[in-house]
């Protein structure tokens, strides 16, 4: 590794170090850093606990637990300077271990960990959330033998690679980093390389992966939840069309949980959300960046009384300060599993979303208004919205 001075038009090689010799170790140091951020390894990945030990008859301990976005379990071994003989061996037991785990078992396991350290939080809420579902009984998590394994080393064994990818050859999902650490005076830097699969072939292997899974997934779950969304939805958008507003009109019935339609200003949408719990009406703002969407918030939080009275109801300011989008949402508790309760539930989203339309209207129109005069940038920057939250 090398660092860039562009003033001389010259490179410097950085010198490599070894853990040992730093100072650092396996569970103080490496484990931390990658528990608090896990994207290093490539993904995004909930770390939901760490030196987890809740494995019957056995007093054994992996480093890191984590789910992916696909609801599976990832065993992540960490080694410091050297993967050691066995490691790929230990984590094969852990993946059996976990392989075992309930998904009600998977959420307590979550609850210890917040509690522990992260001063508490929803588990059940927050795995929804990583998961893009609308409520806990959609969640599908650790189905059938998909768990995953991880190993992290700055050296890796012959014995070690040449195992991994034997498996690999047989479709167990498993991914080795090398990780390195480097220096330059006092600076130090860390580097995280996938080398067992190559990203190439990792990605060739994911292609292969999820179009299996594509072609099981017509007798699971999954697809009966999305034939009945779009059954939902279906009835809701001719519903739309007879109503007094004409914000769906173009709008075609989708198998997600939610559809939206324009308010006018480009990136704050209207969005309609049917979960099989709560149903919901929300302003989406995802106009530009982080920093105006969080400004156009701010404007209409300051409106919050006037909105509110339009309205008729208090709503949810939800600024999200950790994410581009921001959120105003007004839900209501419902048993969507019983089709008899459809037309109810959804005269409720029109009712709502054209009061919702009329309360933001002439805000969200000042809002922009006041984020021009204020003299911040108007392009946006990316064109890609957030999927609406459960």
């Amino acid at each position: 590794m090398y660092q860039i001075d562009k003033v001389q038009n010259r490179i410097t090689r950085l010198d490599e170090k070894k853990f040992f010799d730093l100072g650092f170790s396996e569970r103080g140091h490496l484990q931390e850093w990658l528990a608090n951020e896990p994207s290093a390894l490539g993904e995004e990945l909930l770390i939901i606990q760490k030196e987890f030990d809740g494995f019957d008859d056995t007093k054994e301990r992996l480093d890191l637990l984590a789910l992916d976005k696909e609801g599976n379990l990832v065993i992540i071994e960490n080694k410091l300077d050297d993967s050691g003989r066995d490691v790929v061996w230990q984590a094969l037991k852990y993946a059996s271990y976990c392989s075992t785990l309930k998904k009600e078992q998977i959420f307590e396991i979550y609850q210890q960990y917040l509690s522990k350290y992260c001063n508490g939080g929803d588990s059940q809420a927050l795995i929804c959330e990583f998961l893009n579902e609308p409520d806990i009984g959609e969640v599908v998590i650790n189905s059938g033998n998909q768990q995953r394994l991880m190993f992290v080393a700055a050296h890796f064994r012959k014995e070690v690679t040449s195992t991994a990818l034997w498996l690999l050859s047989y479709n167990i999902r498993l991914q080795c980093f090398k990780v390195t650490p480097y220096g330059m005076g006092n600076n130090l830097f860390l580097n995280l390389e996938q080398i067992i699969p190559t990203p190439e072939a990792a990605e060739y292997m994911i292609g292969i992966s999820q179009k299996e899974a594509a072609e099981k997934s017509t007798a699971n779950v999954a697809k009966n939840r999305h034939r009945i969304r779009q059954d939902f939805w279906t009835k809701a958008l001719e519903a739309l069309r007879l109503s007094q507003t004409s914000l769906f009109n173009n709008i075609s019935p989708s198998k997600d949980h939610w559809i939206n339609a324009g308010s006018g200003i480009s990136g704050c949408p209207y969005n309609l959300i049917f979960g099989y719990k709560v149903i919901r009406v929300e302003m989406q703002i995802t106009w530009g960046g982080k920093a105006k969407n969080k400004y156009i918030f701010d404007y209409l939080l300051s409106k919050k009384s006037q909105i509110e009275e339009v309205f008729g109801h208090e709503l949810s300011w939800e600024r999200l300060d950790d994410k581009k989008s921001s959120y105003i949402r007004y839900g209501h508790s419902v048993d969507g599993d019983n089709r008899d309760n459809w037309p109810e539930m959804i005269e409720w989203l029109i009712v709502h979303v054209m009061k919702l339309e009329t309360a933001f209207k002439k805000p969200l129109a000042e809002a922009i208004q006041a984020l021009k005069k204020a003299g911040i940038e108007t392009g946006v920057e990316g064109d890609q919205q957030e999927v609406p939250s459960a």
